[in-house]
């Protein structure tokens, strides 16, 4: 295997825990340093696969191993049409491409159990473009005894070279995962607690929406803080990092919520993924001085707002530090599959709780 880093192409792909569809990026970088990543799109999930997903979620997904390999196919062949459609896009060649990042769509996350579970097939990814492809990102770190995740802390070490430190990144997808990154470079990182998550489900069970769309619900309401002080009793918000979260986590919250009406329960949902990243930062070596909002999150105004006026550094959304904050996880898995094939290392004690720096990933040869 060659070490010597020199920069490749690399092609990242994501699916995300909402299901809305694939992200797939193109990114130069020889693992430490970031050279192009302006190419990207996004391929919305289909109706039909979106349900398909879901009904092999969890621990739903072990009880048909036939329909597991049937969805696990389909999501293969979208994630194949994606790259097609970039390649297409930046008039490349699968010959130009060095690695392919194919993480796959993760359905079942048990980081005490050193178990983490994502549907994808590699092998069919290489045999359809002739490229090394890189997945199970998480499988060394959780048997080494880590969480698994966040992944993304040297990703985003590469992204804010130039940039004041100490700074943070919120990742707020399904759940907020939290990187830190010191004035001299270390990194610290852990999950939160819920991001959308409960939000959405507040909003589908009582609206049949899929999301509070630019958080207007929340803007309306009026956050219950009794209903708040009593979810944050949840055993997740007070344990030390490094930790990180399962799905279904804070499931559990939903039934003390039910009694509010719809505009309360968003704002107070909103309010609990606010002061769980106020509360998280007692865990991190210092105040940092920016804080960059990146995932679903960022796109809903009253969840920044609630950031902007709780913490005390400065809050940026991703798209306002000129990151294209929709595709940043499929970047940041092109960057760590490059990393992967020069042997660095993308989990570290102070990210995952893993003993030693350790690299990760699996590498499939054409």
């Amino acid at each position: 295997m060659e070490h010597r880093l020199h920069p490749l192409l690399a092609i990242g792909l994501k699916s995300d825990t909402a299901i809305t569809g694939v992200d797939a990026a193109l990114v130069k970088t020889d693992g430490i340093d970031i050279f192009e990543n302006n190419i990207s799109i996004s391929r919305p999930y289909s109706e039909e696969l979106r349900m398909d997903i879901k009904s092999v979620l969890g621990e739903k997904g072990q009880l048909d191993i036939n329909h597991l390999k049937e969805v696990e196919q389909k999501v293969t062949q979208y994630h194949i049409d994606a790259v097609k459609a970039l390649l297409e896009l930046a008039d490349k060649n699968p010959l130009n491409i060095d690695v392919i990042a194919f993480p796959g769509h993760t359905v079942l996350n048990r980081p005490r159990q050193k178990l983490s579970i994502q549907i994808g097939h590699a092998q069919t990814m290489v045999q359809a473009f002739g490229r090394p492809v890189v997945n199970r990102f998480y499988q060394s770190d959780l048997a080494a005894g880590g969480q698994g995740s966040p992944i993304f802390p040297s990703f985003f070490d590469a992204l804010t070279r130039d940039m004041e430190k100490p700074l943070a990144v919120l990742s707020i997808g399904g759940l907020t995962s939290l990187s830190y990154i010191g004035v001299n470079g270390e990194l610290s990182a852990f999950e939160v607690g819920p991001g959308n998550i409960l939000i959405d489900q507040w909003m589908q069970n009582r609206m049949g929406a899929e999301m509070d769309f630019d958080g207007l619900w929340a803007a309306k309401g009026i956050v219950d803080q009794r209903l708040l002080r009593k979810l944050k009793t949840h055993p997740y918000f007070s344990k030390k990092p490094p930790k990180s979260a399962d799905r279904d986590e804070f499931d559990c919250l939903m039934q003390d919520v039910n009694g509010s009406n719809v505009a309360d329960g968003a704002a107070t949902l909103t309010a609990l993924t606010v002061q769980s990243v106020v509360e998280a930062t007692q865990y991190l070596p210092d105040e940092p001085l920016l804080w960059i909002v990146i995932g679903g999150g960022a796109f809903n105004p009253s969840l920044v707002k609630g950031l902007k006026q709780s913490l005390k550094g400065k809050v940026l959304t991703g798209n306002e530090v000129n990151w294209n904050s929709s595709h940043i996880e499929a970047q940041g898995f092109a960057f760590l599959a490059t990393r992967t094939i020069f042997n660095l290392p993308i989990s570290f004690p102070t990210t995952t709780g893993v003993p030693a720096p350790m690299p990760g990933g699996q590498i499939y040869q054409p």
